[in-house]
C-alpha cells in the first residue's frame, strides 16, 4: 500500500448520511487533493485554499435553505462528499440546483460516488427541486462515466473555458431531471422545501 494511503478493507461498508462540523477537516483534505492533481469540477475551482471557516459557513448557509450536504463514511473515515446549490440566484431558477462531489483517491474504486450521487440527486428531489446541474473537467472521464450512470446527459460543451496548471480546460455541462422534472407545473406541495410555509414554528 502506498505512504498515506487509507487502510481500509475492501469491502467495507459504506455510509451516507448529512456532514457536520466535525468532519470538516476531512472535506477539506479531499478538496486539496482534487486541486492538486488538476482534474476537477472546473465551475468550483478556487486559487485560495478553502478555510475551515469558510466551509463551515457554507454548510451553514445550506442547511438554513435546507440543501443537502452529504458524506460517505467508509470505515471510519470520510471517503467523499457531495452538495448541491442554487443553480442561479434569481427566482425564475429556484428549482434549479448545481452540484458538486468529490472522493477522496485512497478510496477510489470503492463504489463512492455511485452511493454519494444517488443519495444527493434523491434528497434534492425530496426537497421540491427538478433540475440537477453539473459542470465536469472534460478530462475526468471518470466523473462523466459516473453521472451517465445516475441519470445525466451531456447538454454542452464550454471549450477552453479554464486556465489552471498551465493548460485550458474544457468543461462538459450535465443535467438530470429531479421528480417529475418538466412534467407537470409547481405547486405548493413539491416546491423546494426553503419556500414552505412551515405547518408548525421551527426552533
Amino acid at each position: 500500500m502506498a505512504a498515506g494511503a487509507a487502510s481500509v478493507l475492501p469491502g467495507t461498508e459504506v455510509v451516507i448520511r448529512p456532514s457536520s462540523d466535525a468532519d470538516v477537516p476531512a472535506m477539506i483534505a479531499i478538496y486539496e487533493r482534487h486541486i492538486r492533481k488538476g482534474v476537477g469540477d472546473t465551475g468550483d475551482f478556487e486559487e485560495e485554499r478553502l478555510l475551515p471557516d469558510e466551509l463551515r459557513r457554507r454548510r451553514k448557509t445550506m442547511r438554513s435553505k435546507r440543501l443537502p450536504h452529504l458524506v460517505a463514511e467508509r470505515g471510519g473515515q470520510i471517503a467523499g462528499y457531495a452538495y448541491a446549490v442554487p443553480f442561479r440566484k434569481r427566482p425564475a431558477y429556484r428549482y434549479a440546483l448545481k452540484h458538486s462531489i468529490y472522493v477522496h483517491p485512497d478510496h477510489l474504486h470503492a463504489g463512492i460516488g455511485r452511493r454519494l450521487l444517488p443519495a444527493l440527486i434523491e434528497a434534492c428531489a425530496a426537497g421540491g427541486y427538478r433540475q440537477m446541474i453539473g459542470y465536469i473537467d472534460a478530462s475526468n472521464e471518470a466523473s462523466l462515466r459516473l453521472h451517465e450512470a445516475c441519470g445525466f446527459a451531456r447538454v454542452g460543451y464550454l471549450p477552453a473555458i479554464g486556465y489552471k496548471y498551465g493548460r485550458w480546460s474544457d468543461s462538459v455541462i450535465v443535467q438530470c431531471p429531479l421528480g417529475t422534472g418538466a412534467e407537470d407545473q409547481p405547486n405548493a406541495w413539491n416546491r423546494p422545501e426553503r419556500e414552505r410555509t412551515p405547518p408548525f414554528p421551527s426552533s
